[in-house]
């Protein structure tokens, strides 16, 4: 039987042995990724790991909540950050010196607000440990009762700050000289653009506590205090502080 020859000049047989052909080549290729987004994460900052296994908190804050805050939203403004400061000077600076020299910048509120949020999670996930909180041991439980006149008044006065900050942003133990006290800052501000030495931070965001609390954020704030701070980490800082 004589075969027709379809529009391309092939043979019916010829063209469907051809797409035969290149449908399997189409199969055994692999996905080519575009080089702009093979190379988003790559920069002069490097998300930090972890000081604990992502289920270590549980139940105060659960594996997937840490599996989303952390594997998405710090891992995000790390991924952000790199971009904006690619082929900048701040490309060779400390990420502390991006925070203070982006703060006071018109047009830098971008670079300002990704290293600031991958400073302060860093922070955030050092100050907790597994089997922590409650009331401080040793010299930044001396501090701290020196400055409220108790642990119970500081985590009255900690508390209020987490609470009374609208919306998102985090409440802070920092140093101001000599003394201790208790501030709250919105969105990704940091309390060193102030002249002020963190010690500690809670994350008040809500993709922080909204998973395993809901709008139950005083629930989060008081379990967090009472189990989770690493109150060795707050003391190394108080004594940065003091040097």
């Amino acid at each position: 039987m004589e075969e027709r020859v379809i529009a391309s000049g092939l043979t019916r047989r010829e063209f469907m042995r051809a797409s035969l052909a290149g449908c399997t080549l189409l199969a055994l290729t692999p996905a080519v990724i575009p080089a702009a987004a093979s190379d988003r994460a790559k920069g002069p900052f490097e998300l930090p790991p972890l000081p604990y296994a992502q289920d270590a908190l549980a139940p105060v804050i659960s594996a997937g909540t840490i599996g989303f805050h952390y594997g998405k939203h710090h891992r995000g403004y790390l991924d952000n950050l790199n971009g904006l400061v690619r082929g900048t000077p701040y490309e060779t600076m400390s990420l502390e010196a991006v925070i203070r020299a982006s703060a006071s910048r018109p047009g830098e509120a971008a670079v300002f607000n990704n290293a600031a949020q991958v400073w302060n999670h860093t922070f955030y996930w050092d100050g907790m440990r597994p089997g922590g909180g409650g009331k401080p041991p040793g010299e930044i439980g001396r501090a701290v009762e020196k400055a409220f006149g108790s642990y119970g008044n500081f985590r009255k006065e900690f508390l209020a700050a987490a609470l009374g900050q609208f919306g998102s942003g985090w409440a802070w133990l920092v140093s101001d000289g000599r003394s201790l006290k208790v501030v709250r800052t919105p969105n990704a501000e940091n309390p060193m653009t102030q002249g002020l030495r963190p010690l500690l931070t809670v994350d008040v965001w809500e993709h922080a506590y909204y998973l395993d609390y809901q709008n139950r954020r005083k629930d989060f704030v008081e379990a967090s205090l009472d189990r989770l701070v690493n109150w060795a980490f707050v003391e190394r800082n108080l004594g940065k502080a003091g040097g």
